[in-house]
């Protein structure tokens, strides 16, 4: 993708060696060159390396969609307002999953657990109940595509988890009416919708318009990149 631009963060690396570089040049007047490649600064000496390099890590920039269509600028920043709303439902209800998980785990008594249990799903219940009842479908949708983003299971899983099997079949079926499964995952290479949904989130932490979290399961987005564009 043209808008994709590999950098290189130099400045403080380049200053620190740079402080290095003058000291050992004040004790030592022999000839001595600095030539720079794409991993760091080195100090020549007699075409051998005198010093260690200096390692750096390189960053992705992302630049605009490039869209090939009107059809899929429309569909992208359709994606892009809907993404950005259920975002913050996603990473709320992924931290109160792993608070709920570390809470059991040091809980012995089963009893305990279970009342422990009731007690965060009620929690969960008043919390987002009234916000989610003002989601669309697609939005709908989407949360459950960022739930698995985030916690690495499935809503069906979850809510098998911390209901029952039987629940759970039973919410993914009332769901299916109304075209959202609970059973969705997210994958950005073989899901080109995904793919979108995850460049708007980059995209979004990159301008700092989305509070930055990473996903738990693992997402080559390099290699999505290169597939779908």
């Amino acid at each position: 993708m043209k808008y994709i631009i590999s950098i290189y963060i130099l400045l403080f690396s380049f200053v620190l060696q740079a402080q290095h570089t003058s000291r050992v040049l004040e004790k030592d007047t022999t000839k001595k060159h600095l030539v720079s490649t794409p991993s760091g600064f080195y100090m020549i000496q007699d075409d051998s390396l005198a010093v260690d390099a200096v390692n750096l890590d390189e960053v992705l920039l992302l630049g605009p969609f490039k869209f090939k269509n009107r059809t899929e600028r429309r569909t992208y920043l359709i994606l892009q307002r809907k993404t950005r709303k259920v975002w913050p439902y996603a990473v709320l209800a992924s931290e109160r999953l792993t608070q709920l998980n570390e809470r059991l785990n040091s809980i012995e008594s089963k009893s305990k657990k279970r009342k422990y249990t009731r007690i965060v799903q009620n929690y969960i219940e008043d919390e987002f109940t009234e916000e989610l009842k003002k989601l669309t479908k697609t939005e709908g949708q989407i949360l459950v595509k960022l739930m698995y983003r985030q916690t690495g299971e499935t809503t069906f899983d979850v809510v098998k988890e911390l209901k029952s099997g039987w629940k759970a079949f039973w919410y993914n079926t009332t769901a299916s009416l109304f075209n959202i499964s609970l059973k969705e995952t997210f994958d950005p290479l073989n899901v080109k919708e995904d793919y979108y949904i995850e460049h708007i989130l980059r995209r979004s932490f990159q301008k700092n318009e989305l509070n930055r979290s990473e996903p738990v399961i693992d997402i080559d987005f390099s290699k999505s990149m290169k597939r779908w564009n």
